[in-house]
């Protein structure tokens, strides 16, 4: 076999070493090089983050909820509602909007209505808290609870506790006398399927029989 280089093909480059240009890397071991020294300069970064973040605070709070004394050791920033919902498995009080907009979260504080969502936990040390699941006596419904069931007052259902712990305030309050103060004093929850009418009405009987 004939080892003569063919007419047409290109020889080496001609001068001098010096003034011939040094090969460069290849394609892989520019890549190879680029990923070590990605990895060499992102180490030191990552081994900072992934260290231990110091824990956040918790403190024992001592609460009644429906009746039942608790006593439980939570993160600071632990809301009433994700309390009552995380940790006591209590899932009547709905997460809406968790900003304190639509009033899904709504219960009872020392027989005050308030948005769980925006109340610390931490804060209700000795507290008294009423849901929606402490309202009924057992198989006996709470007057409201039956009353929005006669009045077909939900569509969805999912405002609907959030709705009868506002209505029961709002009676317990004494704003019930006119549809129109009840509405006032109902504004802060939303139902997506508009059952305000049947809601409102609900909320009037119920006061007219206490």
């Amino acid at each position: 076999m004939s080892t003569t280089e063919p007419s047409g093909a290109v020889g080496p480059p001609t001068g001098t070493a010096e003034s011939s240009p040094a090969p460069g890397p290849s394609r892989r071991a520019f890549i190879a090089t680029s990923a070590v020294g990605g990895v060499i300069a992102v180490g030191p970064l990552l081994g900072e983050a992934g260290a231990a973040a110091p824990q956040a605070p918790r403190s024992q709070v001592a609460l009644t909820v429906n009746g039942r004394r608790y006593t439980v050791t939570i993160d600071n920033r632990t809301s009433l509602l994700d309390l009552l919902r995380e940790h006591l498995e209590l899932t009547g009080s709905k997460k809406g909007c968790n900003a304190g907009a639509c009033g899904a979260c709504t219960v009872l504080v020392d027989g005050q209505r308030v948005n769980s969502c925006l109340t610390l936990a931490v804060r209700l040390d000795g507290a008294e808290v009423t849901t929606f699941e402490g309202l009924s006596d057992g198989e006996r419904l709470h007057p409201l609870q039956q009353a929005f069931i006669n009045e077909d007052a939900f569509q969805c259902g999912y405002c609907t506790p959030g709705q009868i712990m506002s209505g029961v305030g709002c009676i317990t309050e004494g704003h019930t006398g006119s549809k129109d103060e009840i509405r006032e004093w109902m504004s802060g929850n939303i139902c997506r399927c508009g059952c305000y009418p049947k809601i409102v009405r609900a909320v009037e009987q119920t006061a007219r029989r206490k």
